[in-house]
């Protein structure tokens, strides 16, 4: 698993005593984002699949729409103390006629690992308009395959396994398969990287699929869901009020505390089948 997992030594304190071992650590590294030369992120992530992340993060931020969007990535300028290249700056070169970012994409100081929205200037800022909208979207999915889905993230979950140390997001279909799993210390970043697989494998908008993570559901990643045209967002936690919010007004359908059999439906639950909830965006 190369970089994924770092091996560290620790003092065991147990009721029958203590113990040395060694023990798994999710590896955490910063990744530094340009576009055509110029910095335009720093966010703290589990190293691999960079490149998706870089898709996902332009796709979400309404950047790019489409693969074809960028000509090329690489990586590029940072060495550690050995000369090595240490694979943490990535540079992105769109297409021409790509638009750069807007300054409002800009990040101000370092996205931490659990919040991507740090350094916007307002929360106006991030009410971008998405290029596929879900509003329009027909799919339906069974409770019981929507219920099932966070199990099927959680067997998927490699690194995890080993650390117990990071968040998980995947794609699914409306009949419960598995497209792709992400799996990376920031929450964003591993919806990034589910969106960005999605951007490059020619799937954006997201039509008919789920996108679940393993935690909660926050205003940002109700964004990211609405931006690549996703339908149906499921959370094994709580969504945050905000996130209901946008949901409502952007056609998204939106469950929170997907998990042993239950769930609540808080946006557009005809989505949902088998449930009927008085309004449309109920």
């Amino acid at each position: 698993m190369g970089r994924l997992i770092a091996r560290r030594p620790v003092l065991r304190l147990t009721p029958d005593g203590a113990s040395r071992r060694p023990d798994a650590l999710a590896v955490e590294e910063p990744l530094e984002l340009r576009v055509d030369g110029r910095a335009l992120a720093v966010t703290m992530r589990t190293p691999g699949h960079d490149v998706e992340l870089a898709h996902g993060f332009l796709l979400t931020e309404g950047v790019i729409g489409a693969v074809e969007d960028v000509r090329d990535a690489r990586y590029c300028g940072s060495r550690d103390e050995d000369g090595r290249n240490t694979y943490n700056v990535l540079d992105i070169r769109l297409s021409e006629g790509v638009p750069a970012p807007a300054p409002g994409v800009e990040r101000n100081f370092y996205t931490t690992s659990s919040c991507g929205v740090c350094g916007k200037a307002s929360l106006d800022a991030v009410r971008l308009r998405s290029r596929y909208s879900p509003a329009d979207d027909p799919m339906r999915v069974a409770p019981e395959v929507l219920t099932a889905l966070p199990d099927i993230l959680r067997d998927r979950q490699r690194v995890f396994d080993s650390t117990g140390g990071l968040h998980a997001a995947g794609l699914f279909t409306a009949t419960g398969e598995p497209l792709v799993v992400r799996e990376d210390v920031g929450r964003h970043n591993a919806v990034d990287k589910v969106m960005g697989w999605a951007l490059m494998q020619g799937r954006v908008p997201a039509i008919g699929s789920v996108l679940v993570v393993s935690g909660r559901a926050s205003f940002e990643l109700a964004q990211k869901a609405v931006m690549a045209g996703v339908p149906v967002l499921a959370a094994v936690s709580a969504p945050s009020s905000l996130a209901v919010e946008l949901a409502v007004e952007c056609g998204l359908t939106l469950a929170g505390f997907v998990r042993d059999g239950r769930m609540n439906v808080y946006s557009h639950s005809e989505r949902v089948a088998h449930v009927h909830a008085g309004t449309h965006g109920s």
